[in-house]
């Protein structure tokens, strides 16, 4: 099973993200997929890696097996372009004490879920080496913007970016400054921003904020940054920062129907 490992910083780096591992398996025409937050203690030989919680696992079924072996390569290309280094070792998950699950750290952000329009599409018409050669300067813009706004890249999704702010108004500037520096390559953007609380388990971040968040961004259509009411709420003494409103939506998968607003150029 290749395993791959990106390690990342837990402090407050601004631009700092949670450590995380992929395991990548194919068993005919079937794909087994795992993955979560890790701890990474010590360097080299040494290093020993574990699960900071149970690792999310997925299968999915190609129907054969040369569909399977393409899917298996192109996971694994991404995982490499994504700056994830192949892991040798095993990953383990640790024994935890009674009542760890009880210490949960709460905090309050707001979150930003940033995602390319139709990647799949210019991936293809790209080919894979101009491809990768794009995606890496649309991480470097992205992180460039985040480093500006003193956000916090928490993980990257395939083509896609979530971070956290402690103010919502500095989310909403890194989100335009985002969409305008990576129009620059070909891209267009859709973002969503919720404000909300969530949880923190070792280097995990748990909550329905996330989800709404991303549920927000899929919302948005091209070049457009959406904001939930809770964002928009956090901001009523913010004269300078223009809304239209987007109407009541229901959200895949959340209770209750949500306003959504439209940042303004």
């Amino acid at each position: 099973m290749p395993k791959f490992l990106r390690i990342g910083v837990h402090q407050s780096n601004v631009s700092g993200y949670t450590s995380k591992a992929w395991c990548v398996r194919r068993v005919g025409s079937a794909i087994f997929l795992k993955w979560g937050a890790v701890d990474v203690h010590g360097v080299g030989n040494g290093r020993k890696v574990y699960w900071t919680l149970p690792p999310r696992v997925k299968t999915i079924r190609c129907g054969t097996e040369q569909r399977a072996m393409d899917y298996a390569k192109a996971a694994i290309a991404r995982r490499r372009n994504h700056r994830y280094e192949p892991l040798s070792g095993s990953i383990a998950i640790r024994r935890r004490p009674a009542g760890r699950d009880a210490e949960l750290k709460q905090a309050l952000a707001t979150i930003l879920i940033v995602d390319i329009v139709r990647s799949t599409e210019k991936a293809a018409k790209l080919g894979d080496a101009r491809w990768t050669k794009v995606m890496s300067h649309y991480y470097a813009a992205v992180r460039k913007e985040l480093k500006t706004s003193r956000g916090k890249e928490i993980v990257t999704t395939g083509d896609g970016v979530l971070a956290t702010f402690k103010a919502p108004a500095a989310g909403i500037s890194c989100a335009t400054a985002i969409r305008e520096a990576v129009r620059t390559l070909g891209l267009e953007i859709r973002v969503g921003l919720h404000a909300g609380e969530y949880k923190v388990s070792g280097g995990e971040m748990v909550g329905l904020a996330f989800h709404i968040g991303t549920r927000v961004a899929a919302k948005a259509r091209a070049g457009e940054v959406l904001v939930s009411s809770a964002v928009k709420d956090l901001l009523k003494t913010q004269s300078a920062i223009r809304f239209r409103d987007h109407g009541v939506h229901q959200l895949k998968g959340v209770p209750e129907r949500w306003r959504l607003y439209r940042v303004e150029h």
